[in-house]
C-alpha cells in the first residue's frame, strides 16, 4: 500500500498486521508495513495506537513494540485492593484472581483496570502477578483527612481499600486545614517509584459535621452530583403538563381509582396499581411512568441518565437519575394530576397465576398517595377514619390485597425465596445529628407493591422478548460451586439433608427454609442461605432469577430511578407502536455494554449508600461507649464474632480475645467458636449481651465485648 493511498489507518489494520506477525512490531515497523513515512506515522499511526492501548487490547512492551493484549497471555481485569497493602486482579472473564504484591500495589488504587501477567505460584498456590499496563483508572481524585508532616502536606484516603497516600505540594494546599476532611485530585496517578500527587480542589469541614458522611461518599465514589445547564434547560422545557395532544392519542385511564403506595419519605412515584374482581380471577394493572417519553436516545438527557445509572438514596438527601423537574414534577405520578404512563394490564386465575397481559400508552390520574402504614390500616386493620378519608380508592385497596393473597400464594408454590428482613432509618436532629435509629416493619403493603411489580416485570420481559427486540434481563444465577460446597458442608454438620446431587433448584432452598420455619436455627440458616446466593446482574442473555424462582424477569416498573427500567420502557413503546424492529435504537453489542454499566453503577450506588449508613451509625455509637445491649451473632471467624445489635441494627466485632472464660477453635464447617476446656460454643444466630468498647469512624468499626452472657459461670 502507497503512502498516498493510504489516507486512514484504521484499528482494523493494526489488528491485522499484528495478527499476521505472531510477534510483537514496533511503529517504526508497522509504518514500514504500512508504506508509510515518519510524519504519517505520527499523524496516523500514533493515535490509533494509544486509542487501542486506552482500551486494553494492544500493549506497548519495554522494548515500544505493540502486541494485541490475547497474544501475550495476559489477564484484564480490576483491582481488588485490601486494607493490609495487597490486592488482587479480578479478571473480567471470570476465573482465579491474579495475587498482586503490596510492591505492585503501590503503582494502583482499587477499582483499576489493569492488564496483568502471571509470574509464578505463592506458597499458598495463589497465582502471583505484575501489572504489564494501567488500562483505566478508576480514581479522579480522593476524599480523606489532610496531615502535615515535616513540611509535607499528604492526604489519607477515607476509603480504607485506598492503602496509598497521596501527596500534595504546598502551594497546592489552599485554604484547607490540617485535620480537615478534603478532596484532592489526582494530578500524578501512583507509580512504583513514587506516591500519587495531587491539588486539593475542595475543604468538606470537620468529620463529624452534619452531613459530611453524604459529601464524602459522593466524591469518594466520584458520583455525579450536579447537573450540566444544557441536561436541566432540557427538561424544564417539557413544562409542568402533560401535552394535551399526546394524551389523546392514548387509551385514557384517567376515571380508574389508580393510587400509589410507598414510603412516607417518598418524593418520586413511578408506579400506580389498581385492582378488580373479574369472573376469572383478578384485573390487575400496574401503570408505570412514562420517562421514555421525553428521555430520548442521544440528547443530553439520556447521556446523563445513563452516566448515572440510577438514583442514589442516602439517609438525608438523594442523588437522582433525572433533574427535579421529571423525577418529582413531571413523570412523578402525584395526585390529581395528568400523567404519561406505559401499562401491564393483566389478568389472574384464582391460584394468582397471570392468564395474559397488555401493554398499552395510556393517560391517568392518580386518585391517593398512601403510605405502606395507611395501606395497611386501610387494608388489613379497616381502619374506619381511614376508610371514610380515603373512601375514593377503598374498593382498589380491598381488591389489590385480595388479589396480593393469590400472587403471594402463587409465589410460595413455585419456590421463591423469602428474606424477610427488618430494614433500619435513620431519624435527625434539628442540627441534622443523627438523633436514633430504629426498625422499619415489612408489612404486607410492601409485599403487595412487590408482587404487583414482579408481576409486571415478567410480563414485560415475556413481551420485549417475545418481540424480539434486544434487551437487559436481570439475571440471579443460581449459587456458584464454591459456595455450594460450603452450604453442602454446613447443611450436612446442622443434621439437614441435602436434596439435590449438583445445583440445586429455588424450591430446595425454600424447602429448606420452611423445614426450619419458627425454630431455633431459622435465622441460622438463612443467614448461609443468603451469604451462599449470586450476585444479580444486568445482562442481555436471559439466565433466569434464581431467587424468585422465574424464567424470564427484567426490570420495568422504576425508569425514573434506574436506567435499564428507562431502555426496557423504550422497547415496549416501540412494540406498542409497531415500529420496524430494525428502527430500534439499540443493538444487542449496545446492551451487553448497558449491562456492564448499568450493573457497575448499581454497585456504586449501593457502597457509597452503605459508607454514609456505616459512618453514621459509628457517629451514633460514639454516645454509647460502655452501654450494653442484646445482639445476635451473624458471622463466625477464627479471630471473633461478628454480631448484629438488634435495637439498632448496628453491626460490629466481638475479637476472640474478648471471648472470656477459655481458649477457642474455630469450625469452619458448623461456622462456630468452640472452647477447648469448657466446650462453650458460639454459633451463628446465638444471641448474646454485648458492651460497646471502641468506635473508629474512620475505620467504620465498633468493637463489643461479651457483657453478662448466661452461659458465663
Amino acid at each position: 500500500m502507497s503512502q498516498d493511498e493510504h489516507t486512514v489507518v484504521t484499528a482494523t489494520d493494526i489488528r491485522r498486521l499484528l495478527e499476521a506477525s505472531n510477534k510483537p512490531l514496533t511503529r517504526r515497523q508497522l509504518s514500514a508495513s504500512l508504506g508509510m513515512d515518519k510524519e504519517s506515522s505520527d499523524q496516523h499511526i500514533r493515535p490509533v495506537l494509544q486509542a487501542m492501548m486506552a482500551t486494553g487490547e494492544v500493549v506497548r512492551n519495554r522494548r515500544a513494540a505493540y502486541g494485541l493484549a490475547t497474544d501475550m497471555a495476559l489477564i484484564r481485569g480490576r483491582i481488588s485492593a485490601h486494607s493490609d497493602g495487597f490486592g488482587f486482579v479480578v479478571p473480567d472473564e471470570g476465573g482465579d484472581d491474579l495475587y498482586l504484591s503490596p510492591r505492585q500495589m503501590r503503582q494502583v488504587f482499587n477499582g483499576d483496570k489493569v492488564l496483568a501477567a502471571v509470574t509464578g505460584v505463592d506458597r499458598r498456590g495463589r497465582r502471583e502477578g505484575a501489572i504489564v499496563e494501567v488500562v483505566e483508572r478508576a480514581h479522579r481524585q480522593v476524599v480523606g483527612r489532610l496531615l502535615l508532616e515535616s513540611g509535607v502536606a499528604m492526604v489519607v484516603p477515607d476509603d480504607p481499600r485506598l492503602t496509598q497516600d497521596v501527596l500534595v505540594p504546598m502551594d497546592r494546599v489552599g485554604n484547607a486545614s490540617p485535620g480537615q476532611i478534603v478532596v484532592a485530585r489526582i494530578d500524578k496517578p501512583p507509580t512504583l517509584e513514587r506516591a500519587a500527587v495531587g491539588e486539593i480542589t475542595a475543604v468538606l469541614g470537620k468529620a463529624d459535621e452534619p452531613g459530611i458522611a453524604t459529601d464524602m461518599a459522593i466524591f469518594s465514589h466520584d458520583l455525579p452530583a450536579e447537573f450540566d445547564p444544557a441536561v436541566i434547560d432540557e427538561a424544564k422545557a417539557f413544562g409542568a403538563t402533560i401535552d394535551a395532544a399526546i394524551a389523546e392519542r392514548r387509551k385514557d385511564l384517567r376515571d380508574l381509582a389508580l393510587l400509589t403506595i410507598d414510603g412516607a419519605d417518598a418524593r418520586d412515584f413511578d408506579d400506580a396499581v389498581y385492582a378488580e374482581r373479574t369472573r376469572q380471577g383478578w384485573r390487575v394493572i400496574v401503570a408505570i411512568a412514562d420517562v421514555a417519553e421525553y428521555v430520548r436516545p442521544g440528547r443530553p438527557l439520556d447521556d446523563e441518565a445513563y452516566k448515572r445509572g440510577t438514583s442514589v438514596y442516602f439517609p438525608d438527601r438523594v442523588i437522582p437519575m433525572l433533574p427535579e423537574s421529571l423525577s418529582n414534577g413531571l413523570c412523578s405520578l402525584v395526585p390529581d394530576q395528568d400523567r404519561l404512563a406505559v401499562v401491564c394490564d393483566m389478568r389472574l386465575d384464582e391460584r394468582g397465576k397471570v392468564q395474559g397481559s397488555r401493554f398499552y400508552e395510556a393517560v391517568i390520574r392518580s386518585h391517593a398517595r398512601l403510605t405502606y402504614d395507611q395501606a395497611q390500616r386501610i387494608g388489613r386493620g379497616r381502619d374506619p377514619a381511614l376508610r371514610e378519608r380515603f373512601a375514593g380508592v377503598c374498593d382498589n385497596i380491598d381488591s389489590l390485597f385480595d388479589a396480593f393473597d393469590t400472587l403471594f400464594a402463587h409465589r410460595q408454590r413455585r419456590g421463591a425465596l423469602d428474606f424477610d428482613s427488618q430494614e433500619v432509618y435513620f431519624q435527625f436532629d434539628p442540627e441534622g445529628r443523627v438523633d436514633t435509629i430504629r426498625r422499619r416493619s415489612r408489612l404486607d403493603a410492601h409485599r403487595l407493591i412487590e408482587e404487583c411489580m414482579i408481576a409486571a416485570n415478567v410480563e414485560a420481559a415475556r413481551f420485549v422478548g417475545n418481540g424480539e427486540l434486544p434487551l437487559l434481563y436481570r439475571v440471579h444465577e443460581p449459587p456458584p460451586a464454591e459456595k455450594l460446597e460450603n452450604l453442602e458442608a454446613f447443611l450436612r454438620a446442622q443434621g439437614l439433608k441435602v436434596n439435590w446431587k449438583e445445583a440445586p433448584e429455588p424450591a430446595q432452598y425454600a424447602s429448606l427454609q420452611k423445614q426450619v420455619s419458627g425454630r431455633d436455627n431459622e435465622a441460622l440458616l438463612n443467614a448461609v442461605l443468603l451469604r451462599s446466593l449470586s450476585l444479580a446482574v444486568y445482562q442481555p442473555e436471559n439466565k433466569g432469577h434464581f431467587g424468585l424462582a422465574l424464567a424470564h424477569y427484567a426490570h420495568f416498573t422504576s425508569p425514573i430511578r434506574r436506567y435499564p427500567d428507562l431502555l426496557l420502557h423504550r422497547a415496549i413503546k416501540h412494540l406498542c407502536r409497531r415500529q420496524p424492529l430494525d428502527q430500534f435504537p439499540h443493538g444487542e453489542k449496545a446492551m451487553v455494554e448497558f449491562g456492564r454499566h448499568c450493573s457497575w453503577t448499581e454497585r456504586r450506588a449501593e457502597d457509597a449508600s452503605r459508607d454514609v449508613d456505616e459512618r453514621l451509625k459509628c457517629q451514633f455509637m460514639l454516645r454509647h461507649l460502655g452501654e450494653q445491649f442484646d445482639a445476635v451473632v451473624t458471622g463466625v471467624t477464627s479471630f471473633g464474632l461478628f454480631v448484629e445489635i438488634v435495637e439498632f441494627g448496628i453491626s460490629g466485632l466481638v475479637h476472640v480475645s474478648a471471648v472470656p472464660g477459655d481458649y477457642y477453635n474455630f469450625d469452619p464447617v458448623s461456622h462456630r467458636l468452640v472452647g477447648k476446656r469448657r466446650g462453650l460454643s458460639y454459633s451463628l444466630a446465638d444471641r448474646v449481651r454485648v458492651s460497646v468498647q471502641a468506635v473508629s469512624v474512620e475505620e467504620r468499626k465498633v468493637d463489643l465485648g461479651l457483657a453478662g452472657n448466661d452461659r458465663e459461670a
